[in-house]
């Protein structure tokens, strides 16, 4: 039974840090959800596992290609949420180059710009899966997508499609043009509707800060700037619930 003091937890807590996952290039996967996507779809190392857990959730302990038993406080400590499950794995990070993930002709692509909440971030991950899209990509100053957080909130979506990570926001955008994709900023000010774009063609939907959307050279470097229309008194629609409708709105006009 390893404890918080087994240099192996030790080591594996190290990947809670976002420095600690660029060193080893490799994240933690925590709860029963996770970890299943990460079997399935991604590179396990080693699964970390309570008892109590393993015998919750038997099927992925045989799954694992390493299982370690661990005691209550080093699963609290390689957890970071309020309710440990008590069963994390250790990844290889799921980032590709930013031409891999373009690749093969995508028609769908989301492009986070600049977020800051890993939840949302995670939440966006999550919906683009959902929508069918081809890619993700990070861009900018935006948080890890290999933050715990961020990972808890895609429910193992980021096992599913490519995810790319290039800070160079105009190197995204021409990629994206390179590849075929026609890039549709999101901005609050937009002349241009939702409902009035024309959704037809290959499409990368860039997505801003959720305090303060895209900057506005990114809105002008883009093909075109949309608006989701508020017909209501709400100030404005959160970054998730925006990017849900935009990326599903050509599912929804058939």
């Amino acid at each position: 039974m390893f404890t918080h003091k087994t240099p192996r937890v030790v080591a594996a807590r190290r990947l809670t840090t976002r420095s600690g996952r660029d060193d080893a290039g490799r994240f933690l996967a925590e709860g029963a959800q996770a970890v299943r996507e990460a079997l399935r779809h991604g590179t396990v190392h080693e699964l970390f596992v309570t008892e109590a857990a393993a015998d919750r959730h038997a099927d992925l302990v045989a799954e694992a290609p390493k299982v370690s038993f661990v005691d209550r406080r080093a699963a609290e400590l390689l957890s970071e949420t309020v309710s440990p499950q008590g069963i994390v794995a250790v990844c290889d990070t799921v980032t590709v180059p930013l031409e891999t993930a373009l690749a093969d002709g995508p028609r769908l692509v989301a492009v986070l710009c600049g977020i800051a909440d890993p939840g949302n971030a995670g939440t966006v991950l999550r919906v683009a899966d959902a929508a069918g899209a081809d890619a993700v990509v990070f861009a900018g100053e935006t948080v890890d997508v290999h933050n715990g957080k961020c990972v808890r909130a895609s429910t193992g979506s980021l096992f599913h499609l490519p995810v790319a990570r290039e800070r160079d926001v105009p190197a995204v955008l021409e990629a994206c043009r390179r590849a075929g994709l026609r890039t549709l900023a999101t901005d609050g000010y937009a002349d241009h509707e939702l409902t009035d774009v024309d959704l037809d063609g290959p499409i990368a939907w860039v997505f801003g800060n959720e305090a303060h959307g895209l900057p506005s050279d990114v809105v002008a470097a883009a093909d075109d700037a949309v608006r989701v229309p508020v017909h209501g008194q709400a100030e404005s629609l959160n970054l998730a619930t925006a990017a849900a409708v935009c990326l599903y709105a050509r599912i929804v006009r058939g």
